[in-house]
């Protein structure tokens, strides 16, 4: 009991980084994808174009590809980047990515009748966004943002390769030393309760907006 106790208080150290940096791709990410959404979807064809680009390349290509690149590749063209650095540049980037496209899609999917509704209410572009349009498009896009977040949880451990002392990281250093997967199985609960808690939190969400339906 007193190694199980030791271990997972080990584990634990490690889960802060696992956190830390699951709250700063979250706090950073959503709002960035909000704004590309928008952009995405205004009349600028060089920002459009940019935007598509943007999700094009940190849609298509590995997470732990962009991570290496981001902290062994950049030193080339003289920009270094401490790990905590790297690691929360290409989180925020790449999630930010995908959640433009979903926003996007959340917004596009409304009904053109809306926009001409608040038109005729006198209400101009930025007070029908924020208003009407938006209000309606969280509620659609809830399911997916939280498919999202539960991924991000599992993706931080990429963050081991670059040799960040994620919880990962530390259930590995444990498991090398006392030749026991203990640690392993330890570290997939505590995954396991992080994922509930964020399953809890969007479905209460959904529940919220469900008044949209």
């Amino acid at each position: 009991m007193s190694y199980t106790l030791n271990v997972t208080g080990f584990l634990l150290k490690g889960c802060i980084i696992t956190l830390q940096l699951y709250a700063v791709t979250i706090v950073f990410s959503i709002p960035l994808g909000i704004i590309c959404a928008l952009a995405k979807i205004s009349r600028y064809k060089f920002l459009k174009a940019f935007l598509e680009f943007y999700t094009w390349l940190f849609r298509g290509t590995p997470l732990l590809l962009q991570l290496f690149f981001t902290y062994y590749g950049l030193p080339v063209f003289g920009i270094r980047l401490t790990q905590e650095q790297a690691a929360a540049i290409t989180f925020v980037l790449n999630y930010a990515a995908y959640f433009t496209e979903i926003f996007r899609a959340g917004i596009q999917s409304i009904d053109k009748g809306q926009y001409e509704a608040a038109k005729a209410l006198g209400m101009n572009y930025r007070q029908t966004m924020w208003r009407i349009i938006l209000p309606q498009a969280v509620k659609r896009v809830l399911p997916p943002t939280g498919n999202e977040a539960i991924t991000l949880i599992k993706d931080t451990a990429l963050v081991a390769t670059i040799g960040m002392g994620d919880m990962l990281r530390a259930a590995k250093e444990v498991v090398t030393r006392d030749f026991k997967i203990s640690a392993f199985i330890i570290a997939a609960v505590i995954y396991l309760l992080l994922t509930t808690v964020v399953v809890y939190v969007f479905k209460k969400l959904e529940e919220k907006y469900s008044v949209y339906d």
